[in-house]
C-alpha cells in the first residue's frame, strides 16, 4: 500500500525502530517521530537482550543490531543467598545501557531518513497522517484517550518494585534478598557497561509498610527520586554493592501493572509494545515485544494492500507471542512475589526452582545446560550425594520416584482458576481443614501449571499437597516435584505409571 505520511508517537526503543523499519519499507514516505522527552535524556537504567530477541533483530534489520551488540555488555547469571552462590554460565545475555540503546536507534532512523521531533508531544487528534503508530508506553495517552476503542483491561501486582542503579560493573547478573528487622528485599541486578549495573529490588506490602516507604513514597515528589527508601536500600545491601552507592533515576517504588487491550488498532491508529501489552520485568521483555512489534508490524503493513487489512494481520502474527509471554511473566511474577519464603532451600535448588518457574524450561533442558548445578540441586532436594543423581536424560522419571503418594487423608480440591486471582484467594481462605490436599481440574497445560502454583501456597501452611497431571505433562510435574512447590503427583490420562 501506499502510505504518504507516517507519524510515531514515542521515542522508546519500539518506536525507533518502528521508524526505521517503515522509512526502509517506504522510502518515500515522511516518517515523523514525536517524544515529548529531549534526545540526550531518558528515563531508566540497563535493557537486557536474549538470544532470541538478538536473532530476530537481525534477520530484520543486521546493521542496527549489530550497532547495538557492539555498545552492549555481555554477562553471566548467578544466584546467591548469603554466601551460598551458583553461577549460571551464559554467554549469549546481554544488556545496554537504555540511553545508549537510545542513541544507536536515534542514529539509524536518521540515517533511514527519519525526522526526529523532540519536546513535543502529540496527541493523535493533533497529527495529520497516513498511518499512526502510538508507541507512547505503558501510560499511553493513545490508549487512555481511545478506550472505548482500544478497551484495555489493566491488573496491578500485589508486590512493590523499584528501578535504580549503582555506579560500577557486577561482575555477573545476579538475584539475591536482603532481609532486614521489616522483612525480605530480594535485588535483580546486572552490569551494562563498564562502570554502570542496574539494581532493580522488589518487596511485599507488608515489608514495604513496616520500612516506612509508604510514607517515603507519599513524600517524593512526581519525577524525583525517593532518597529515604535508596539510603535504606543500599545499606541492606551493601554487600553485594561492594560500598558503592545507589543511583535514582526518578526513582519511587511501583506496583507492575499488566496491560492488555481487546483490540490494538482504531482507525490509523495502531499500539505497539507497552502501550498495547506489557510483561512483567522478571522476564524482561518490554524492550524485546516492543521491537519485535514494529517488525511484524513493517511486514503486515508491506504485505497488505490496506491498513484494516494490515492491522488485523498484524494481531494475529503478534498476539499468540504477546499472550503466551504475558502467561509466562504472570506465572513468573507470582513467583517473586514469593521469592523470601524459598531463601532457606539450598540455592542449586533455588536456581532450579527458579529457572522452571513459568513452564518455559523444563527440567531435562536446564539439566543440559547446567550440570552441576542440576546435580547439586537434585541432591539437596533428595537429601544423597550428588554422584547419585542420573543423567539429564533420565533426571524426570528419578525426581519422580521421589514424590509422595496420596496421603490417605487427602481431601479433594478443585482448582479453576490462576493463582493469583481473587478466585483463588477465596479458596485457600475457604479450605477445609486438614493436613493433606489433592489437587484436581482441567488437564489443559496453563491450568496444571496454575495447580502446581496453587499447591505450593497451601503447602506452605504445613500441608502435604499431591497434584492430578495427565501423564503427557511428566516434566512439568517433576520441576515441580524437585521445586518442592508440591509433595508428590497422581498421573492421570493415557501412558500413565
Amino acid at each position: 500500500m501506499k502510505l504518504d505520511t507516517i507519524a510515531v508517537l514515542g521515542g522508546g526503543p519500539g518506536g525507533l525502530y518502528a521508524a526505521r523499519l517503515l522509512k526502509k519499507s517506504h522510502p518515500d514516505a515522511t516518517v515523523t517521530v514525536y517524544e515529548q522527552g529531549v534526545g540526550d535524556q531518558t528515563f531508566g537504567f540497563g535493557v537486557g537482550l536474549a538470544s532470541r530477541t538478538q536473532r530476530n533483530l537481525r534477520d530484520a534489520d543486521e546493521a542496527s543490531l549489530s550497532a547495538i551488540v557492539d555498545a552492549a555488555l555481555p554477562h553471566e547469571m548467578s544466584m546467591k543467598v548469603g554466601d551460598d552462590e551458583v553461577r549460571l554460565a551464559h554467554g549469549e545475555l546481554l544488556a545496554i545501557g537504555r540511553a545508549t540503546l537510545l542513541s544507536v536507534l536515534q542514529r539509524f532512523a536518521v540515517e533511514a531518513g527519519v525526522e526526529l521531533r523532540f519536546g513535543e508531544r502529540r496527541a493523535v487528534t493533533e497529527v495529520d497522517a497516513d498511518l499512526i503508530v502510538a508507541a507512547d508506553g505503558i501510560n499511553s495517552a493513545t490508549r487512555t484517550a481511545s478506550a472505548d476503542q482500544f478497551r484495555p483491561s489493566i491488573v496491578e501486582g500485589e508486590g512493590l518494585y523499584l528501578w535504580c542503579g549503582t555506579d560500577f560493573q557486577l561482575p555477573s547478573a545476579v538475584f539475591t534478598p536482603a532481609t532486614t528487622e521489616h522483612g525480605t528485599f530480594v535485588a535483580h541486578a546486572y552490569p551494562y557497561a563498564a562502570d554502570r549495573s542496574t539494581f532493580l529490588i522488589e518487596t511485599d506490602e507488608q515489608t514495604w509498610k513496616r520500612a516506612g516507604f509508604d510514607v517515603s513514597t507519599e513524600q517524593t515528589p512526581a519525577g524525583e527520586t525517593d532518597q529515604t527508601s535508596l539510603d535504606y536500600l543500599q545499606e541492606a545491601f551493601a554487600e553485594p554493592l561492594h560500598g558503592h552507592k545507589l543511583i535514582g533515576n526518578r526513582t519511587k517504588w511501583l506496583r507492575f501493572r499488566t496491560v492488555r487491550c481487546e483490540s490494538w488498532h482504531a482507525g490509523n491508529v495502531v499500539l505497539l509494545g507497552d502501550a498495547a501489552h506489557t510483561a512483567h520485568y522478571s522476564i524482561g521483555s518490554g524492550t524485546k515485544l516492543a521491537m519485535e512489534d514494529a517488525i511484524a508490524l513493517d511486514r503486515a503493513l508491506l504485505a497488505n494492500d490496506d491498513l484494516e487489512s494490515a492491522f488485523a494481520a498484524y494481531e494475529v502474527e503478534r498476539r499468540p507471542a504477546v499472550e503466551h509471554l504475558q502467561s509466562i511473566a504472570e506465572r513468573s511474577m507470582v513467583w517473586w512475589d514469593e521469592f523470601p519464603y524459598r531463601i532457606d532451600m539450598p540455592v542449586a535448588q533455588l536456581m532450579i526452582g527458579y529457572m522452571t518457574r513459568a513452564g518455559k524450561v523444563s527440567l531435562e533442558r536446564f539439566a543440559e545446560t547446567a550440570q552441576t548445578i542440576v546435580r547439586d540441586g537434585l541432591a539437596a532436594f533428595a537429601g544423597c550425594a550428588a554422584a547419585d543423581v542420573p543423567a539429564s536424560s533420565e533426571v524426570t522419571e528419578w525426581v519422580l520416584t521421589q514424590a509422595q503418594s496420596v496421603p490417605e487423608s487427602a481431601v479433594d480440591v478443585e482448582v479453576g482458576d490462576r493463582p493469583w486471582s481473587v478466585e483463588v484467594r477465596k479458596l485457600l481462605a475457604d479450605l477445609p481443614l486438614s493436613d493433606a490436599y489433592r489437587l484436581t481440574g482441567s488437564d489443559e497445560r496453563e491450568a496444571v501449571l496454575d495447580r502446581l502454583d496453587v499447591a505450593e501456597l497451601i503447602r506452605r501452611r504445613g500441608a502435604s499437597v499431591v497434584v492430578e497431571v495427565p501423564a503427557e505433562l511428566r516434566a512439568d510435574a517433576a520441576a515441580a516435584v524437585a521445586s518442592e512447590r508440591v509433595d508428590g503427583v497422581v498421573f492421570t490420562g493415557a501412558g500413565l505409571t
